[in-house]
C-alpha cells in the first residue's frame, strides 16, 4: 500500500525512537514536538552499551514512557542477535524501522524477523517487494521529506558559496574502496568488477547480485560462494562504483558552467587535469546546506543508483529552501511533483549541458519552479506528513495497540 495515502486518525501513538548518527531521528523528534506527538528519545549513538544495559534501559523507558511503538532509522538500534525483536515482542511494542538507504545491503545481516510486530517503511518503492522478501509482511512506501523550518528561504550563505551551478555529493571513491576491501572477492570478480559496474550503472536491474547472475553466470557461483557479509559488500561496491561514473559523468556536462562542487576528497581525484571548477569541503547538513542551496542559481543533483526510481533528500531541501533544482528523471518523482511545473528534470546526461545553459538565461523560469516546488513540498512533503502516515501505518497494522 502507498503510505502517502495514510493519515493517522484519534490519539497520535506514543513512539520511542531509538536514535543514531543518523540525520532523520532528529526530523523526526522535531516533527513530533511541532506536531504535539508524546515521544521519548534513546539515545545510544555516543557510548558502546552491553546487552544487559540495552535491554534494562529500553525496559526501563517502557514502564515509565508507556510507549505504543519503537521506531528507528535503517534498522540502527537493531542489533544482530535479535535482542531487540525478542524484547519488542516480550512488551507487545511494534518496532518501526524507516529505511532511507538500500534494505537489500542491511536487512540479509539481521536475524529472522517477526513479522508480526514489525513494520517496515521505505523510502523507495521499488524495494517493497525485494522487503517482503526477507520476511516482512507489514511494509510500505515512505519517502524522504523536507523540514521546513530548517530548508527555508532567507537563510543566509557564505560569500564564497555564491554560484551559478553547485552540486552537493559523494564521489564514492572512498565507499567504493572499502565495500571492495571488505568484499575481498577472488581473481574473476575482481578482474571483473570495473565492467560490472559499468553495466549495472546502464541497466534497468536494481539488484547487483541478481545483475551478476544474468551478466555474467560465469561468476555467479564464485559470487554465491562468498560468506554473506563479503557477499553484500561486493554487490554494495559495484552499486558505489556504478554511481561512482554515473556521477561523474553528469557533472562533467557542468563543467563548462564553472560548477562549485561540495564534497569528499575524492573529487579531487576525479577531476584532476579538469579546470573551471572550484571544490568545496564536504557540508553540515544542519549547519550550512540550509543556506548554501540559496546561493546558487542552479543546484545541481543526480541521484545514487542505490536507487534507480527512488528520489533523494536533496529533491525536497533544496525546494524547501525556496532555491531552484535541476535534477535527474527517476519513475517516482511523477508521484511526489508535476515534472516540468514544480521541478526541472534531465532525462539523461546528454540534455544536462543544454538545461543547464536555458535556465541560467531564464531566472523568472527558474524562480516559477523553486516557488511551485516549495508549495508542493509544503503542501505534502514536509516531515509532519511523513510523521502522520507512520503513525497511520502504526495504527493499521496493530490495530488495539494505540491505548
Amino acid at each position: 500500500m502507498d503510505a502517502l495515502a495514510l493519515r493517522h486518525r484519534g490519539r497520535a501513538p506514543r513512539l520511542l525512537l531509538l536514535t543514531s548518527a543518523y540525520f532523520l531521528l532528529g526530523e523526526l523528534k522535531a516533527a513530533c514536538q511541532r506536531l504535539g506527538v508524546a515521544h521519548l528519545l534513546l539515545d545510544f549513538a555516543s557510548r558502546s552499551v552491553d546487552r544487559d544495559l540495552f535491554v534494562n534501559t529500553i525496559r526501563e523507558a517502557a514502564a515509565r514512557f508507556k510507549p505504543d511503538a519503537i521506531v528507528t532509522v535503517n534498522h540502527l538500534g537493531v542489533d544482530h542477535e535479535g535482542v531487540l525483536y525478542a524484547l519488542a515482542g516480550e512488551l507487545k511494542l511494534p518496532l518501526v524501522s524507516w529505511f532511507v538507504d538500500n534494505p537489500e545491503f542491511i536487512l540479509p545481516l539481521y536475524p529472522k524477523p517477526d513479522p508480526q510486530n514489525t513494520l517496515i517503511l521505505t523510502w523507495d518503492a521499488d524495494s517493497l517487494d525485494a522487503v517482503r522478501g526477507f520476511g516482512f509482511t507489514n511494509v510500505f512506501w515512505l519517502p524522504l521529506g523536507a523540514d521546513p523550518e530548517r530548508f527555508r528561504p532567507g537563510r543566509e550563505g557564505r560569500p564564497e558559496w555564491r554560484s551559478r551551478v553547485s552540486f552537493v555529493g559523494n564521489s564514492m571513491v572512498r565507499k567504493t574502496a572499502t565495500r571492495l576491501e571488505a568484499a575481498a572477492p577472488g581473481p574473476g570478480l575482481l578482474a571483473a568488477f570495473a565492467g560490472l559496474a559499468r553495466a549495472f550503472g546502464r541497466s534497468g536491474e536494481r539488484s547487483a547480485e541478481a545483475f551478476v547472475a544474468a551478466a555474467r553466470p560465469d561468476l555467479a557461483p564464485e559470487l554465491a560462494a562468498l560468506p554473506l557479509l563479503r557477499r553484500v559488500a561486493y554487490s554494495t561496491a559495484l552499486v558505489w562504483h556504478s554511481t561512482l561514473e554515473y556521477r561523474l559523468g553528469c557533472v562533467a556536462q557542468t563543467l563548462p558552467f564553472g560548477p562549485l562542487i561540495a564534497g569528499d576528497s575524492g573529487w579531487n581525484q576525479l577531476l584532476a587535469g579538469s579546470t573551471g571548477h572550484r571544490l568545496h569541503k564536504e557540508l553540515n547538513y544542519y549547519e550550512e546546506l540550509p543556506g548554501f542551496y540559496g546561493a546558487s542559481e542552479v543546484n545541481f543533483n543526480c541521484t545514487s543508483l542505490q536507487m534507480k526510481g527512488a528520489v533523494n533528500q536533496r529533491v525536497f531541501d533544496v525546494p524547501a529552501a525556496g532555491a531552484f533544482l535541476l535534477t535527474d528523471q527517476r519513475r517516482q518523482i511523477e508521484r511526489l511533483f508535476e515534472p516540468d511545473t514544480e521541478i526541472a528534470l534531465y532525462r539523461g546526461p546528454e540534455e544536462i549541458a543544454g538545461l543547464v545553459e536555458r535556465f541560467l538565461a531564464d531566472p523568472e523560469g527558474r524562480e516559477r519552479l523553486a516557488r511551485a516546488g516549495r508549495a508542493r513540498v509544503l503542501a505534502e512533503h514536509t516531515y509532519g506528513h511523513r510523521l502522520s502516515a507512520l503513525m497511520a501505518a502504526i495504527q493499521q497494522c496493530f490495530p488495539g495497540r494505540v491505548r
